[in-house]
This record gives C-alpha cells, structure tokens and sequence, in this order.
C-alpha cells in the first residue's frame, strides 16, 4: 500500500485532501509541504519559518504502541518552533479520536480554545468543525497560532483548489474565527 492509500483508508473522506493535491503541493510547495514516511508510518507537515504544521500524522496498527508517533513529533520539537495541528473533536463512539487526543496530550499539545474552525468538505459538502492543538517551546499566544493556521488554510489547504477540486474553499475569514482579547 503506497503513502496515499495509507492515509486515504485511515483518515475519513471530509478531511482528506486529494492525492492530485498533496502531488502538486509536495512539487509546488517543496519548500514548505514534507512528507517523511517509512513502513509503518506517513506523517505530512508544513515547515515555515516561524511554526510546523502536520498536516496528516499516520501510524500502522501495527507499530502503535512502540513509540513511533512520540519520535515523529520529537523530531518536529527539535526544530524548536511551534507544532500545530487539526483533529477532529472526540467521539465517544470512534474510541480512535480519544486515543489521538490523549496522545497530542501526553506530547504536551494545549487546545487553542480561542480559536473556532468550521470548513465545508469539497468532498461531501458539509460543514466539519475541527480542533486546533499546538505545542510551543515559547508559550505561543493563541492569537499567534491563529494568524499561522489563517497563513496555513490559505498556502495549503486552499492552494490550486478550483484546479483541483473545480470548486473553491471558502475563504479564510468565513472559516476562523478569534475569541481572544480585543487589541
């Protein structure tokens, strides 16, 4: 099973990206968008300056357990920046959403409560509300961790998406939204 079908049958259908559009990101945006995968593991990652971002984070069943996912995430800690990421909200009946929290938890990922993330699946057409966690080496505000995923939806998430999908995303502002303190 390649990387893409390894990412394709774990992840549901509303939060995949197209393999047309990982292709093109990982040839366009090849100073950004990574791929680093092995036999038991396809993690999928932006890079700026200032943060990561995982974009996909994989591990085979059979390799959960060993340590692998905690080594992929101290290999982005390293870099000694900010690591975000989107999850879906737990489902107490999809026990695998509980897992993944608790793991981002034990990594020593905060929930940006002040930020709201709702976007519509070109896929299905609904609307998902998803999550943001981050881990930060310097107490990231989450003002800061906004601004970078409203960079990430934009340079990644909507990139090529008429091209791709022959439908747009909607635009950033209509899928954050900011709860913090007014400036």
């Amino acid at each position: 099973m390649n990387w893409y079908e390894k990412l394709n049958d774990y992840f549901p259908v509303e939060e995949m990206k197209s393999r047309k559009h990982m292709e093109i990101l990982l040839r366009e945006k090849s100073n950004m968008y990574y791929k680093d995968e092995g036999p038991n593991h396809v993690m999928m990652y932006v890079e700026t300056p200032d943060f990561c971002f995982i974009d996909y984070l994989f591990v085979s069943k059979d390799a959960r357990g060993q340590g692998l996912g905690h080594q992929l995430i101290a290999k982005l800690k390293k870099k000694d920046k900010p690591i975000i990421l989107e999850v879906e909200p737990i489902d107490y009946e999809d026990t695998d959403t509980e897992k993944r929290m608790r793991f981002y938890q034990r990594e020593g990922f905060h929930h940006a409560k002040s930020i709201g993330y709702k976007r519509r699946s070109l896929a299905t057409d609904e609307v998902n509300t998803l999550e943001i966690l981050y881990w930060s080496p310097s107490d990231a505000s989450e003002e800061s961790i906004y601004e970078q995923m409203k960079h990430t939806y934009e340079a990644i998430h909507t990139y090529k998406d008429i091209e791709v999908y022959g439908q747009s995303y909607e635009p950033v502002h209509e899928v954050f939204t900011y709860k913090g303190k007014e400036k």
